[in-house]
This record gives C-alpha cells, sequence and structure tokens, in this order.
C-alpha cells in the first residue's frame, strides 16, 4: 500500500480542505445547512460551536464517512465523493468515541492498526513503539485498555490516527473530558504535528482550546457558519477592549463614573458591590488623561486592567446563547449514528 505524506502533496495547492455549501438533513432535521469552509495547508483549523451545531457532521461528510445531501468538498484537492479512497489514504480521524480495543494492550491494537494498513509485523511494532514513546504510554504499553485512565485512552486514539502519518488529520473534541494537564499535552501534540507538517482540523465547545491553537476559526451554530477568521478577528468584530477599574474606597463610585463620562466620552457600567468600574475603550490613548484626572481629583485606584473581548462574548452576540449551551439532543444523536455508519 503506498501512503501519500504532507511531502508528497505539498505542490498541489494551498487548501487542505475546500467545502461548499454542504448539507446534510436526518429526516425533517437539517442538520448542516450549507456549510462553507477553506483551511489552508499547515495549519489548525478550529470549528467551534455548541453540542448539536453540526461539527461532527461536518467532519463525517469530509472523511468520507457520510455522503452530502447538498454541496461539495475537496481535500487536496480530491473530491470526497468521487474520490473517497483517494481522500481516505489523505486524513486520520479520531473521533469522540474510542475505536480502540479494550480488550488488548496499548501494543496490541496500535499493532493492529498497522497491520490493517498495511505494514510488515516487524514494521508494526517499530511504529507501535515510537508513538506509545510520543505519547507518554510506553510504561502502559503491556496493560489492558480496560485499565487506561479517559486521557490515556483519548491519547492511544489518537496515536493510532497517526500511524499513517497522514497530511490532514481530523480531531473531533480531542480533549472532552480530560483533566487540565492531559489538556496541555494533547495541545504539545497536536501544535507538534502541524511543526511536522501536518494540517490540523479541530472541533472543540471549549473557547480556551480554540483560542490557544486554531489559526482560523469557524463559528458555527445550527448547522451553519455564523463568523469565521482569526481569532483576534471575531473578537474585534464584537466591540473594543474594555477598562476595569477597581476602587479603594467604594465611596468614591460616582466620582468615578462622572471622571470617565467626561475624560472617556462613555457610560461606563459600575458594581457597586464590588466597587468596581467598567468601560469601553475605544482611545487607549486617552486612558492616560483619566489616570491623571484621577489622581489630581483624589481618587485612588486599588486595581486596573484591560479586558479584551472573549470568544465567549463573540459566540453569545452571534447566536444569542452561550457556546457550550447544549441544543435538543436529537442532532447530536444523529451525528452520532452517521459517525458510526
Amino acid at each position: 500500500m503506498t501512503t501519500i505524506t504532507a511531502h508528497d502533496i505539498a505542490f498541489r495547492g494551498a487548501w487542505a480542505v475546500e467545502a461548499e455549501g454542504l448539507v446534510k438533513t436526518f429526516g425533517a432535521n437539517r442538520a448542516v445547512d450549507g456549510v462553507d469552509l477553506r483551511v489552508a495547508t499547515g495549519t489548525v483549523y478550529g470549528v467551534l460551536g455548541p453540542n448539536g451545531a453540526g461539527k461532527t457532521t461536518t467532519i463525517s461528510m469530509l472523511a468520507t464517512l457520510l455522503r452530502p445531501d447538498g454541496g461539495n468538498a475537496r481535500i487536496f484537492g480530491h473530491d470526497v465523493q468521487r474520490e473517497s479512497q483517494v481522500v481516505r489514504q489523505l486524513i486520520g480521524v479520531t473521533g469522540q468515541y474510542a475505536s480502540v480495543d479494550e480488550t488488548l494492550s496499548a501494543t496490541e491494537n496500535l499493532v493492529l492498526f498497522a497491520r490493517l494498513l498495511g505494514l510488515s509485523h516487524r514494521a508494526a511494532k517499530a511504529k507501535a513503539a515510537e508513538l506509545l514513546d510520543e505519547f507518554g504510554l510506553t510504561e502502559a504499553a503491556r496493560r489492558p485498555l480496560k485499565n487506561f485512565s479517559g486521557g490515556m485512552r483519548r491519547r492511544l486514539d489518537l496515536a493510532a490516527s497517526l500511524i499513517a502519518q497522514p497530511p490532514l488529520i481530523f480531531l473531533d473534541e480531542p480533549t472532552t473530558g480530560l483533566d487540565p494537564r492531559t489538556r496541555s499535552q494533547m495541545w504539545d501534540t497536536i501544535r507538534r504535528l502541524v511543526a511536522t507538517g501536518s494540517t490540523v482540523l479541530l472541533t472543540t465547545q471549549y473557547l480556551d482550546e480554540a483560542d490557544q491553537l486554531a489559526d482560523r476559526i469557524a463559528v458555527i451554530d445550527r448547522g451553519r457558519v455564523v463568523a469565521e477568521g482569526t481569532g483576534d478577528d471575531l473578537k474585534a468584530s464584537v466591540g473594543s477592549s474594555s477598562l476595569q477599574l477597581r476602587l479603594q474606597d467604594p465611596r468614591d463610585l460616582d466620582d468615578l463614573r462622572v471622571a470617565i463620562e467626561r475624560v472617556l466620552k462613555v457610560t461606563p457600567t459600575v458594581s457597586p458591590e464590588a466597587g468596581r468600574v467598567t468601560a469601553p475603550m475605544d482611545d487607549p490613548d486617552i486612558v492616560t488623561e483619566l489616570l491623571v484626572t484621577l489622581r489630581d481629583e483624589g481618587i485612588r485606584l486599588s486595581e486596573l486592567s484591560v479586558q479584551k473581548p472573549t470568544l465567549d462574548e463573540v459566540f453569545l452576540t452571534l447566536t444569542g446563547h452561550g457556546v457550550e449551551a447544549d441544543a435538543s439532543g436529537a442532532e447530536s444523536a444523529n451525528e452520532l449514528e452517521g459517525s458510526r455508519a
């Protein structure tokens, strides 16, 4: 079996993924409703959205696991429907549910996958050892998976998807349920994959994950892409940074509010209980003038900070609900059934 590597496809163009108007319906439910995506080669592309938004269904269509009901998609220029066998050589998929066998050890799982991909027994064992070392699982190599933690299973599942060293890797919510330390380890692994030439398309519900890893982010809600751009682009789209001030003496709140309105020409939000005032910061240069005014008027601060808009604010602004809000659940169930098909 011939494996196509990132080096082999480097000359074929800038886009690892091109999707236009993807549609998928399950009965009366339109799970994906005209999704457009373009993922540049050698980047991490984040798809951010709540449960039931259509993320897994979109991944399943791009990975040839589901046939689109409308639209088209290409992986490194190859049509996912007409050239599905070629596309499958170019991708690795790590889904939300582990594909490894709990009755086998970590080594046995990886050797099995490697043999199925056409590697010789010796090459399969060498590849398994290499991946176990990469993912910090060498000491547990002979342990049955039923004794693995959730984080160890996720790492092994990702290792299995990398046996063929695919140029494009789909990671569907890879860190769901992991503790912070294991999540951080997974982030480091994803960065290493991209540094060595792979492209990663990552779906997630975690705002910080998309912010930390993704070069570009698509915000998807109810089957549609509602915004797309870099993290900074998306944050800038919902407004400017805000200035947060906390007073030493809460009795100065009214004087602080008046000073902000006079100098910054904005209306602040006042939190009397916390002794804190938040004001839009449209012009950072004027903040110095405000601080001088507060000093001259004897208004003493205990804390000053600048808060940039967050991806949570982006999602709230675009959709009217938080990113981790759960949808009806029907579409999530359909996504799971479709992915297993």
